[in-house]
Parts: structure tokens; sequence; C-alpha cells
């Protein structure tokens, strides 16, 4: 995969494929295009809280979850009703499981509205997940930077920008050793859409 440039310096870092691979026209323009089109039109977008700091706040993005059968997942201590697939989306899980071998059965999906938008610094490794979870992140719409840190050691951050159809899988020790984010821009941001593959554990 192409490397990622650490913050503010001419150094870069190249995961190691079995933690991470890019690539950054999985989906035509055209069809990535079309997809985001339809998801900012039809998808049932919520804006869900969280607790941070003894309070509950409301999360810097909306949110929507499909998967195999309409029920109920737990995540991360909180319960997401799944949505039955739309084919669009039954359509672009076969076609990462055929390009990758892995198998999925629900996908989140994150709407970033413009630079406001964000979501902070954190590691997939919940127990649903199982102790090595694999997630393939498509990207639609505005590009914004993908930032990884050691979880350990917080002075390097690297970062990956994200293209308008791009796949990323991560994979192996990733979400045990490294954290990542889509942090807020004050740059003037279209919208931004991704969507995590993922194979969660039914309750």
């Amino acid at each position: 995969m192409d490397q990622l440039s650490l913050f503010d310096s001419e150094e870069y870092f190249r995961f190691p494929k079995e933690l991470l691979e890019y690539t950054d026209h999985f989906l035509p323009e055209y069809e990535a295009s079309q997809l985001e089109e339809l998801l900012i039109r039809v998808a049932p977008w919520k804006q869900r809280t969280q607790k941070m700091y003894d309070k509950m706040v409301l999360t810097p993005r909306l949110t929507a979850w499909y998967g195999d059968e309409s029920r109920t997942y737990k995540l991360g201590g909180n319960d997401f009703n799944v949505n039955p697939w739309l084919p669009e989306l039954l359509a672009l899980k076969q076609k990462i499981e055929e390009s990758s071998g892995y198998q999925f059965n629900s996908v989140l999906l994150n709407l970033y509205r413009d630079g406001n938008d964000s979501v902070a610094w954190h590691r997939d490794k919940e127990s649903e997940l199982g102790n090595r979870p694999v997630i393939a992140s498509v990207s639609l719409g505005q590009v914004r930077n993908f930032d990884f840190r050691k979880a350990d050691d917080h002075r390097n951050k690297y970062s990956l920008p994200l293209q308008h159809g791009s796949l990323l899988i991560m994979k192996g020790d990733l979400h045990l050793n490294w954290e990542h984010r889509i942090a807020k821009s004050a740059k003037t941001m279209k919208p931004r859409i991704n969507l995590t593959f993922r194979l969660v554990n039914e309750v």
C-alpha cells in the first residue's frame, strides 16, 4: 500500500500488509458517486449519544446500520437495530468479500456532513468483533485524512487521505496496537460517507 505521511514531516511509515491494505480506486468514480447520492437520500441517518467525561453528548456525525437480518446487534455497549440490506450495499459487500477473501455480516455507515464532523481516537476492539477483527472501510465523497498513532506512544501521528471510492482493510493486530481517527477540519468540506463492513457476533 501507499506510505502514510508523518504529520508536518517528510518521514513516512509503511504498514505491513498483514495489518493494512489500501486500494484507492476500488470503485469506479461513477459507481462511487451514484452510491453516495443514494445513501445520502435513503439511509435512515441518526445522530446518537455517547458518554464522554461523565456527560452524554451527541456524536459529531450521523450513522446508519445494515445487516443480514433485522435484529439487534450489540457493539461497544450500545444496541443497534439493523436495517435489511439495500441491494446496492449487498452487492458491494459481495464484491469486497470476493476481492479480499473475508466475510462480513453487517455494515456501519457514518456520514460526515462537513469539516465539523469527526470521530475521536479509538480502536475497534469490542468483544463483539472478536480478537483480531477485520474491518473493510469504503470511502465516498469528500477526501478526508485518516490518522493513525501507536496506542502506547502518541508522539508520532501518520495520515492517509482516503479517496472517493477507495477501500481500506484493517486487520491482524492493528486494532490491538494502533488507534485511528477522522479529525475535525477548519477547511470547507463537502459530505463524506464511510462504510465499515464488519463481522459482528450476534446477541
